[in-house]
């Protein structure tokens, strides 16, 4: 039964068009296809990158943190009460705790019951430097995979003997970067800060993930190197807006964010739908007839480019707070704001012991 799923699973039919087979993506002549066997290699280069991001965590971006004055505020830890711990668990949001009786020492507790499961001042800081230099070094060397191909100027070179495209070095290597990269995302995952949009986020990064492995697997290499440089181009500034807000360096972090809303905006809602998705939709029916690979990988891209939409009218909602009100975060989660909380509770802390000092001399 596993032989005839593995089968059908690579079928030639599905995957290749016309009528060829995977026969004709065996090395030839001096030539190199791409073939899966390659991607195994993404596993242990996640780990790689997954001890590199250990060692610049703490050699580097803590040591930096601690020279900029970027340090964790200290938090009261909730009391244990079963009761509440559940109804935290099913009604946690600020609106629902509204609604409690009593409030007072109920609400302190949920206060510092929700700074515990927000990460320090300090993990933020140090993830977004990582992914800042990283994605600074893969859109390095995704520039330098690319600059001086003919497909980079000319997309109808994307589809130039396809599939029967040869595998080069700087193709290879790029790949198994930004695979491995993704993979060791996905194995951080409950590791990592959590947002709003923890779950497209975690769509993201299957979707990318399916999307690499698929176009590495079906030569769709050329289009798969140009979908990755152009969006490694805008996170860069993403992530180097975040550590910058973080170093307290509000007015350069606001012009950074500024450029990347609009690097944001020409790579994700311009160029990638009406460039990048018009040479995988409309060019290859100019060669052959589609077939299942040719749809399953402009889903694909359809749902990265419905994420894009998403995050655009997030961002678009802290340019507006930007010029209109005050920029306080990143409106995808509450942990990219200000913790405030921690002094709200010492304020209202000191506030309850002065009453219970009052209440003790009255003989409460």
């Amino acid at each position: 039964m596993l032989q005839t799923l593995g089968e059908w699973l690579w079928w030639d039919r599905l995957w290749l068009p016309g009528n060829l087979t995977w026969s004709a993506l065996e090395d030839s002549e001096g030539r190199i296809y791409a073939k899966a066997s390659h991607l195994y290699a993404a596993v242990p280069c996640a780990f790689c990158l997954l001890l590199v991001r250990y060692l610049f965590e703490r050699y580097l971006a803590t040591p930096l943190a601690n020279v900029w004055g970027i340090r964790d505020q200290i938090r009261l830890t909730a009391e244990p009460n079963p009761i509440l711990e559940n109804y935290f668990s099913k009604n946690g949001s600020q609106t629902e705790l509204s609604v409690l009786p009593g409030q007072g020492r109920i609400q302190v507790w949920f206060r510092r019951r929700r700074n515990q499961d927000r990460p320090g001042l300090q993990k933020r800081f140090c993830e977004a430097s990582w992914r800042c230099v990283f994605y600074f070094f893969a859109f390095v060397g995704g520039v330098l995979a690319l600059y001086d191909k003919p497909w980079l100027y000319n997309l109808k070179e994307v589809w130039e003997g396809f599939p029967k495209q040869s595998l080069l070095p700087s193709q290879y290597w790029y790949y198994l970067l930004e695979t491995g990269f993704y993979l060791s995302l996905l194995f951080r995952l409950s590791f990592d800060v959590k947002r709003k949009d923890f779950k497209e986020q975690v769509i993201h990064h299957i979707a990318t993930m399916t999307l690499l492995v698929f176009s590495w697997i079906s030569n769709y290499i050329r289009i798969g190197t140009l979908v990755m440089a152009i969006h490694d181009s805008a996170d860069i500034l993403l992530e180097g807006a975040k550590v910058l807000n973080y170093a307290k360096w509000h007015q350069t972090a606001n012009g950074i964010f500024m450029v990347f809303t609009v690097l944001f905006m020409v790579t994700r809602l311009v160029i990638f739908p009406f460039w990048l998705i018009h040479c995988t939709w409309v060019y290859p029916l100019e060669r052959f007839s589609p077939f299942f690979g040719y749809y399953f990988f402009n889903f694909m891209l359809m749902l990265l480019q419905i994420l894009h939409l998403y995050w655009a009218v997030l961002i678009l909602r802290m340019v507006y707070k930007f010029i209109f009100s005050k920029l306080e975060g990143d409106d995808r989660s509450d942990e990219e704001e200000e913790d405030s909380d921690s002094l709200k509770e010492t304020n209202h802390k000191s506030h309850m012991n002065g009453s219970g000092a009052r209440g003790r001399a009255n003989g409460h």
